[in-house]
């Protein structure tokens, strides 16, 4: 029905005011909300009103039909107006990589980046069931297994609306025959491609995958050495990834590469909108390795095969070799004595550089946990390689209740993130602020060790609750993991027995890392 106005024919959705117009729109689903976007000036100037400030949406399923589980999520994200710049999807081994990928595309667009990632397990929440779900998976004898009706399978999804950040995706060939240039040229793609979009030397935050058959120690090292402290960086070190970079004229060589990893790069844009607020990352972690006994020093590493070393160790201030067997007999023994299953590591202590905020290279330490897998009479067998001559390390147990203790700290460690949080958005915010703008907390990604979980802690959820109980509306999506990437400033990520001298480690072993994204309004005008 149309009405006639100032000599003018005015349909009668038009004479509603804005406020209405706003909360009609508000409930739309994000399909529909775009097409009402492009109806006319005034509802694109609304729509962007509604879509001012950065969003996540997160969902989960469980569902074992693969087309029906990606239907599901996506409905979910989807569900509320959202104009996706990236996702993060994660599946069972049991569901086909490329398959779901293509059907993530499909549903999405191919105009933003994507990464689907096989992983050992799933957390998040089910929309339609409202429930939260840590949910591991045994390993299977292949991937993308498609035999069993009966294997446990599903998939997590994370999308993000993160206006006021520039998005890049950045991939690491495969070397040839051991170069490591390249490694060097993606540290230098990552900071070039911040130059180019930002007014900062670094970006904001990464997110990265592995590929399961590299050691991403050293790369996630450089990583470390040429960026600053404030630089986030999480992911899984132990992945089998494919994605896509938003740029159709890159993607065919996408398919035709094979890739170490790839990194999600988030940084500042220059160019951001006025009256935009800054979308922060937060990262904090629980630990569940427990050092012991005195340390020791490297004497000689030599390669025991292609995905091993030997090292031969004394103590420290003494120069005979020790009788590495018989410790490890005695280890064995004591773990037998005490009723106890553990994973044994050596903790490496390096040297290193790094860059200060002023851009600035200063001496420091990393740490670098290596599995320990046997030994002989006078050497330890561990996994991996990069261990040198005159390395100091400790032995690591992974151990429970150091876990839950670690857990808890990290549970402090948000709290206190929280009310800082609420404290800067206060000092920003009238009292006539949206209710929206008052959410501090965006969302969050978790990636946690396969080893820990039900059967580690003995309960359920304990991965999860120190994110979930500080932010218990905020949406989550996490993974269980063979390597966890977590890098940012001590302050959070530091165990409650570090201090500012303690090595940094960046690959961890037996942890949980917890990524939290935040929103700063912008200051009121006074």
């Amino acid at each position: 029905m149309a009405t006639q106005l100032s000599g003018k024919r005015v349909s009668g959705f038009s004479l509603v005011d804005e406020e209405t117009v706003q909360n009609i729109l508000s409930r739309l689903p994000a399909l529909t909300f775009a097409y009402a976007a492009c109806v006319n000036k005034r509802w694109y100037k609304i729509c962007s009103q509604i879509l001012k400030r950065p969003k996540l949406a997160s969902a989960l399923s469980l569902n074992p039909s693969l087309h029906d589980a990606v239907k599901e999520v996506i409905e979910q994200v989807l569900s509320e107006p959202i104009r996706p710049h990236f996702a993060i999807a994660c599946i069972s081994r049991e569901f086909n990589l490329e398959l779901a990928h293509g059907l993530i595309i499909e549903k999405l667009g191919s105009r933003i980046p994507i990464i689907t990632n096989v992983s050992s397990g799933i957390i998040g929440v089910d929309g339609i069931a409202n429930e939260l779900f840590e949910e591991k998976w045994e390993t299977t004898s292949g991937p993308n297994i498609q035999e069993s009706d009966t294997a446990e399978r599903g998939l997590v999804l994370l999308v993000g609306f993160l206006p006021g950040l520039k998005i890049g995706t950045i991939p690491l060939l495969q070397p040839r025959q051991g170069s490591n240039t390249l490694v060097d040229k993606f540290v230098m793609d990552i900071l070039h491609y911040t130059a180019a979009v930002s007014d900062c030397a670094a970006p904001a935050g990464i997110i990265m995958f592995g590929d399961k058959t590299t050691d991403m120690k050293p790369i996630v090292a450089k990583m470390d050495c040429a960026m600053p402290e404030e630089t986030v960086i999480v992911g899984d070190a132990s992945a089998d990834f494919i994605f896509r970079t938003g740029d159709d004229s890159l993607n065919q060589l996408v398919y035709t590469c094979c890739f170490q990893a790839v990194a999600l790069v988030f940084a500042r844009d220059r160019y951001k909108p006025e009256g935009l607020g800054e979308i922060q990352f937060h990262v904090t972690k629980s630990t569940g390795v427990l050092p012991f006994g005195p340390k020791l020093k490297a004497v000689c590493v030599v390669p025991n095969d292609s995905e091993s070393s030997c090292v031969f160790a004394r103590l420290e201030g003494q120069n005979g070799i020790m009788a590495a067997g018989a410790i490890l007999n005695e280890i064995k023994q004591l773990f037998r004595e005490e009723d106890t299953f553990a994973d044994l590591y050596i903790g490496v202590t390096k040297e290193t550089q790094r860059t200060s905020d002023s851009g600035i290279f200063t001496p420091g330490e990393s740490l670098d946990f290596y599995k320990v897998i046997g030994g002989g009479e006078y050497y330890f067998t561990v996994n991996g390689f990069g261990i040198r001559t005159g390395d100091s390390f400790l032995f690591y147990q992974s151990d429970s209740a150091t876990a839950s203790s670690s857990c808890d700290h990290a549970f402090n460690k948000l709290l206190a993130l929280k009310a800082e949080l609420k404290s800067k958005n206060y000092l920003r915010l009238s009292n006539l602020a949206d209710k929206d703008d008052k959410e501090e907390v965006l969302g969050g990604f978790i990636f946690s060790c396969y080893h820990r979980g039900e059967s580690f802690f003995g309960d359920t959820f304990v991965d999860s609750y120190p994110f979930c109980n500080n932010f218990p509306t905020a949406p989550v999506a996490g993974l269980f993991c063979r390597g966890e990437i977590g890098r940012g400033p001590k302050s959070l990520m530091n165990e409650e027995y570090d201090d500012e001298t303690s090595p940094r480690c960046c690959v961890h072993v037996y942890s949980t890392i917890y990524l939290v994204m935040s929103y700063l309004p912008p200051p009121l005008e006074s």
